[in-house]
Parts: structure tokens; sequence; C-alpha cells
């Protein structure tokens, strides 16, 4: 199941609340989520792996000089020399990243045929691409319905809130949890992304 429009998140997130009530106060904070789709593609990857560890302005400058220098599409990543690359901002180990991005060879037309775990099997062989990478890929880029995140701090910390847990549920209880709201997944990540936001916002936190 794919996720390309606004009704079929509407559609996922009354299917969702039906199967795990816990949902409903979130949507009733938020609304339907956003449809949040993205292009997919070397771009759109080497685009993450540029916001990796730096805030958005600066991600967004980097990218901005990319472009101008018209080094975001693979063979001309290939083609540069790191003294230019190192030029738009990008560091030794970024700059490496990059390279092996172009130099692997993904059929990005088979990836959007393929399931979350190919996906996600497929992309994290690629040095600087981990599984949340690869989990947002497929979620935003290829509008698969039934992927979820949860190595995502913000996730974590929504579900805490929204399901009066202790704590943030680690990674692997929360996989699991998770697994429960199949095949919906990719809208319960939505809802908590929401649901995060407005909660840090009303504790004046942006």
């Amino acid at each position: 199941m794919y996720i390309n429009s606004k009704e079929d998140v509407a559609y996922h997130t009354e299917r969702l609340i039906a199967i795990e009530p816990r949902f409903e106060p979130a949507f009733r904070v938020t609304g339907v989520p956003p449809l949040r789709r993205r292009r997919d593609g070397f771009e759109a990857l080497f685009d993450a792996i540029v916001s990796q560890q730096v805030s958005v302005a600066s991600a967004n400058a980097i990218w901005g000089r990319l472009k101008t220098a018209k080094l975001t599409g693979p063979r001309k990543v290939r083609w540069a020399s790191d003294e230019n690359l190192r030029a738009c901002g990008l560091s030794r180990q970024k700059i490496r990243y990059a390279r092996a991005l172009a130099e692997a060879g993904i059929d990005f037309k088979a990836l959007r045929n393929a399931s979350s775990d190919e996906v996600v099997k497929t992309l994290t062989e690629v040095p600087g691409i981990g599984a949340w990478t690869a989990e947002i890929y497929a979620m935003f880029s290829l509008g698969h319905a039934d992927v979820f995140a949860p190595r995502d701090l913000a996730l974590q910390e929504s579900a805490r809130m929204l399901f009066d847990l202790p704590e943030r549920p680690k990674e692997r209880a929360f996989r699991e949890m998770a697994q429960e709201w199949a095949p919906h997944r990719a809208v319960a990540a939505r809802l908590l992304w929401d649901y995060y936001r407005v909660a840090k916002q009303r504790e004046g936190i942006k």
C-alpha cells in the first residue's frame, strides 16, 4: 500500500485510530497529518547525507552551493574534485559518502516497486546511509504506507508523552509496539511527529 494523496493519509489515519484508539487524542490536537511526499532518486539521498549532523540552515546553504555548482547528480559527483565539493561545504567524510552513493549504481526506478525491507537493505549497503535515512526515504520519497522509524528520537519522545510511558521506548521495544499499528505505520509516524511538534510548542520549545 502507498500513500500518494491527502485522501490516502486520511484513510490510513482513520484505520489507525480504529485499531489503536490511543492515537485519538493526538488526532484531536493535530488533525489529519500532511502528506509530506518528497522526490525520490539520487538527489533525495544526497540531500539527506548533506543534512546529517548539521543545522537546517547549514544544510540548505550547502545544498544551495552544490546546486549552483551543478554538483547534485551522480556523474557530476564522480567527476568533481574533492576541492570542488569541499568548497561547497562538504566535509571529508561526506565527500566519501557522496562518492559512495554516486558509485553504488542504485536502480531507483526498481526501488519504487520494492518492499520496505528491500529498500532499507539496498540503501543501507551504501556508506553514510543508515536505517533511519532508508526508512524515511521509503516513507516520504516512495510513499510506503507501512514503514516506521523506531530510532527517531522525536517519535520516541512523542510516544512517551502520548501513551504516558515512564520513559522513551528503546528501538527494539518501539519497533515491536509499532507492529500492532500495521499496515498504517507511516501515518502513525506522521501523527507522532505532529503531536511532538505541538506538545513542544506548548512547552515553549521550538
